[in-house]
């Protein structure tokens, strides 16, 4: 995955949204390497967490790791703007766990 990542890091690339773990996690901007970024980094959300009836253990946090839930189903909210994003974690009717905030693009 290294290429890839290194070549949306030089594109310019913001955000990048995975959900291979049955979880939610937020990263700060980083490099490709893991660095924390925060001038051309890209931003990394994992959300896994859209249903599927168990949830993986959120093992040791990552550097640059910001936020991290492994027991709430939900989905992520993203609203773009012409020079930012806005995202917010909704979760299942019942749950309390929330993420919110926003940031500019580069």
């Amino acid at each position: 995955m290294r290429p890839f990542w290194d070549l949306l890091y030089h594109a310019g690339a913001d955000v990048v949204i995975n959900g291979h773990d049955h979880n939610y996690e937020r990263f700060a901007p980083q490099d490709p390497e893991g660095r924390e970024d925060p001038t051309h980094g890209i931003r990394e959300f994992v959300v896994g967490s859209g249903g599927k009836n168990s949830h993986r253990a959120v093992g040791i946090a990552k550097p640059n790791s910001e936020v991290r839930n492994g027991d709430t189903f939900g989905v992520l909210k993203l609203t773009l703007h012409p020079r930012g994003y806005d995202w917010e974690f909704v979760p299942e009717a019942g749950k309390t766990f929330t993420d919110k905030g926003g940031d500019s693009c580069h």
